[in-house]
């Protein structure tokens, strides 16, 4: 089983969300729902959407990261020109939202979301910063490991996979109960990224890759 069932009581939230009824059949037409499903910005894609680094007047505080990776179907073809957007915890572990209180500092020059749309091959890029752990009071002592949030709209807006990318060599992902919630171990390693000493530019980032394939990434739980 490649996804998390939608119930996993070790991770708190699945007990508060998870459907307890049966589905129900949605019998409108199918280019109507793609017609009338919500949309995500107002404005095109800008030029610092894909850099997190430099949507501020100063530079963020942290490890400079490059992402990079292809968006794919489940035939390994390329997903062209589709919206991949991200978000994520800034170096100190803590978000730019008001819900995230947690006493670590704020990063006036980083906001933590980006946005942008793969190429011909199905590739996208962005420039960021490392994010630290986080405490979730999930359980006693829980942290989160690194991660950074992804939103890939396939070709369709019904076709929305949003899932997390993990670090490599994390010594929490073992002790994280969403990442554990994927009952095979293969599955669960496609959500781990790999260190890519060909993206990484000399005194300056450190570079990751990381695919996503639409059907076979696990989902977030």
């Amino acid at each position: 089983m490649t996804h998390p069932p939608y119930l996993y009581p070790g991770y708190q939230s699945t007990v508060l969300r998870a459907p307890s009824r049966p589905p129900v059949a949605f019998k409108a037409d199918p280019d109507a729902i793609e017609l009338s499903s919500p949309v995500f910005g107002h404005d095109e894609v800008g030029s610092l959407d894909a850099d997190l680094t430099r949507q501020h007047a100063g530079e963020p505080i942290g490890e400079r990261i490059i992402v990079t990776g292809r968006i794919l179907d489940d035939g390994g073809r390329p997903v062209r020109g589709t919206l991949v957007e991200v978000w994520q915890a800034n170096s100190a572990g803590r978000y730019a939202h008001a819900g995230d209180q947690h006493p670590a500092p704020l990063d006036p020059n980083f906001t933590g979301a980006g946005r942008c749309l793969t190429d011909d091959e199905g590739r996208y890029r962005f420039v960021t910063i490392k994010p630290g752990a986080y405490p979730w009071r999930n359980h006693p002592n829980a942290w989160r490991p690194a991660h950074i949030h992804f939103s890939v709209f396939g070709t369709a807006f019904t076709q929305r996979l949003v899932t997390q990318m993990y670090f490599p060599g994390d010594p929490l992902m073992p002790f994280d109960p969403i990442m554990q919630s994927i009952p095979d171990e293969a599955a669960r390693q496609r959500l781990v990224s790999s260190y890519a000493h060909d993206v990484t530019q000399p005194e300056w980032a450190l570079g990751y890759t990381f695919d996503v394939v639409l059907g076979r990434t696990p989902m977030e739980s």
